[in-house]
């Protein structure tokens, strides 16, 4: 049978619950000496990546041959597509290679789910133009079950270029979806047309943003992504938005730091914020390993 992630949107409660309960053992498994499964054995998983990657793509083959599967890695500087080949020839040339699962990340929103139509193989979502991040939602919510123990009724602040962040439209998404309640804080500039009517609250001061939330996640400004002067400089960037030790004090007791990296320091976030207890950006990326490896055995099952 095959199963394609595309987006936060496609999957339903009882999906997203499955697979964070199958990456806890996922978690549990590679904590140890020996990280080898042979749940996956026989199978053969390609990223393809038409963007830079080191987390997305690095927890992908390292999730793959964890399980136990043949993982091959393909950019385009090194690939048919530099020759001109397009997008759905290379992905029926590796389909015709009986891959059982292509990990897509495309710089064109809707890439994934466009050969997803010509293949056989899983196709699953490695962050597509502004679109979409499902597999970081992903593993963000598995990252804050782990510390509160559930989803439902967490209070979850999300700051920063919001409009240009597939990470955000996928958490949005998600967290909503498993019964946490979800607010943003941007400047209007960065903040997506039509913000309004997803499931989210738009704050219109920092307190807003800060006060009584259990997690605050902050996005990098994506300066690659937007045009200039949608904001006066950095530093007044940070002066009104940037997470600070102060801003967090508004926080409920306990509350946690959240980064999908790389993360601009003294921007978007102070360095002594990111480099303290709170902030859980290095445990971000072993939950990647651990929610990629149950996503791909959830992908291939069946197979």
């Amino acid at each position: 049978m095959k199963r394609d992630f595309l987006t936060m949107e496609q999957v339903d409660v009882a999906d997203i619950t499955q697979l964070l309960k199958r990456a806890e053992f996922m978690e549990s498994s590679i904590s140890g000496q020996d990280k080898s499964l042979d749940i996956l054995k026989g199978k053969s998983i390609v990223t393809l990546f038409y963007e830079n990657s080191t987390r997305t793509r690095c927890s992908f083959e390292l999730a793959g041959k964890y399980l136990g599967a043949q993982c091959v890695g393909i950019t385009t500087s090194g690939s048919s597509v530099k020759k001109g080949e397009s997008l759905i020839d290379t992905a029926i040339t590796l389909d015709s290679m009986k891959a059982d699962a292509i990990v897509i990340r495309h710089s064109v929103a809707g890439a994934p789910a466009l050969i997803a139509k010509h293949v056989k193989a899983s196709v699953i979502n490695g962050g597509d133009g502004m679109h979409a991040h499902p597999t970081q939602a992903l593993l963000d919510m598995y990252t804050m079950q782990k510390t509160f123990g559930t989803l439902k009724g967490l209070e979850v602040a999300i700051i920063g270029d919001v409009k240009h962040s597939r990470v955000a439209q996928s958490n949005i998404v998600g967290l909503s979806k498993m019964g946490a309640k979800v607010k943003i804080f941007a400047p209007a500039t960065l903040r997506p047309h039509g913000i309004e009517n997803q499931p989210c609250a738009v704050c219109r001061n920092a307190e807003e943003a800060f006060r009584g939330s259990d997690v605050i996640m902050g996005l990098r400004i994506q300066l690659e992504r937007q045009q200039k002067g949608l904001f006066p400089s950095a530093e007044e960037y940070n002066r009104f938005y940037g997470i600070t030790a102060e801003r967090m004090a508004m926080c409920n007791k306990g509350a946690i730091v959240m980064h999908p990296g790389p993360a601009n320091r003294g921007i978007e976030i102070d360095c002594d914020v990111l480099d303290s207890p709170m902030c859980l950006k290095d445990y971000q990326v072993t939950s990647g390993v651990a929610t990629r490896m149950a996503l791909l055995e959830w992908a291939t099952a069946g197979r």
